[in-house]
């Protein structure tokens, strides 16, 4: 095994990824895959479970040429052409669902929960040219800006359709406490929220191993987004409470597979860490909207460490509301609409 490192408290056993098409083994009979993406978070953590006749995968990335070749050079090299006749995935989004659909058309069948099961049907069949009036509504009210504003309602917005496999009816749900055997190990379902509605993670009860998806990242923070399909949300609370209910459960020596960066132990420390960026943000508002009213897009600079481009805007602007929303539900702050945009403040 490679030296490992360790920054800010955590410790990495594997200093570097694999390559694209090639696995590292982090378990006896766990094996971490990195497929690319077309996007700033240029990966994915995909982790194959070896059962004997076959492998279970776990989130499988996103439906374009480059993830495909690389998930068709692991297959016939360090897979050994074995099939995979399970696919797990953590969440709905599609850079963990975007190739289920295309390995059940080979044989393999799905697990998710129910959830994310039926937000990835309903958003893979949900094809938008340019964006829809509820959207354009609530990007105005959020503030953004009007010249990119009026250029987005011209394009074609993020489509699961786009990079998401069409998916099949079928699959097989899984919700908290569930006891799924793969890979030689009892693994105990823990449920997670605010990243995903209901993002499963996986606890082995055999030894010191979690896949944790996207609720457990080591060095980066989980986009929390609220959009116009439900916009009084509040995944900041959510979020949260999540990590909290995991607190009880983690210890040090856990091995946590993440879906992107680098596997790591340290989870109690990574846990505080993941509470406080939130509380930290949330004081910073507080601090920020007690000089005056202020829209969503306005409290970029409260919220995030560096200025926030085209590419990232969405992102932000969503993530921006969820923590206003958050204020907002706890009666911390007020809101009203002031030239066709929210304005809030502090009580």
């Amino acid at each position: 095994m490679t030296k490992g490192t360790e920054r800010k408290g955590l410790r990495y056993p594997w200093p570097d990824p694999p390559a694209p098409g090639e696995t590292i083994e982090v378990a006896e009979g766990v094996l971490w895959l990195r497929l690319p993406l077309p996007m700033a978070l240029d990966h994915v953590n995909a982790y194959a479970l070896d059962d004997g006749e076959g492998w279970t995968l776990v989130d499988p990335g996103i439906d374009t040429p480059a993830c495909r070749a690389a998930l068709e050079a692991a297959f016939f090299g360090p897979l050994a052409g074995k099939p995979v006749t399970r696919v797990l995935v953590t969440h709905y989004h599609p850079d963990h669902i975007g190739l289920a659909g295309l390995l059940q058309a080979w044989g393999a069948e799905l697990w998710t929960t129910r959830t994310s099961w039926l937000f990835a049907r309903m958003l893979q069949l949900d094809e938008q040219p340019v964006p829809v009036a509820e959207t354009l509504d609530y990007w105005r009210l959020a503030g953004m800006e009007r010249d990119l504003h009026a250029r987005r309602s011209l394009e074609r917005p993020f489509n699961f359709a786009d990079c998401v496999h069409p998916l099949p009816l079928g699959f097989r749900n899984i919700a908290e406490g569930d006891l799924i055997a793969a890979g030689g190990r009892r693994w105990r379902v823990r449920i997670g929220h605010g990243h995903a509605p209901d993002h499963a993670t996986l606890w082995s009860e055999d030894d010191d191993l979690i896949l944790g998806g996207d609720q457990l990242l080591p060095s980066i923070s989980a986009n929390l987004g609220v959009y116009a399909t439900e916009p009084m949300a509040d995944p900041v609370a959510d979020w949260l409470a999540s990590c909290r209910s995991f607190q009880p459960l983690a210890r040090d020596e856990h091995l946590v597979l993440p879906g992107h960066k680098l596997p790591f132990r340290g989870l109690p420390l990574r846990l505080r860490q993941m509470i406080e960026n939130h509380t930290g943000a949330l004081d910073r508002l507080r601090g920020l909207l007690a000089q005056g009213p202020k829209s969503a897009a306005q409290c970029f600079p409260a919220l995030f460490k560096r200025p926030i481009g085209e590419g990232e805007y969405g992102l932000a602007l969503v993530e921006a509301m969820a923590h206003l929303n958050h204020l907002l539900l706890r009666d911390e702050v007020t809101r009203e609409v002031e030239d066709g945009i929210w304005l809030w403040s502090l009580r």
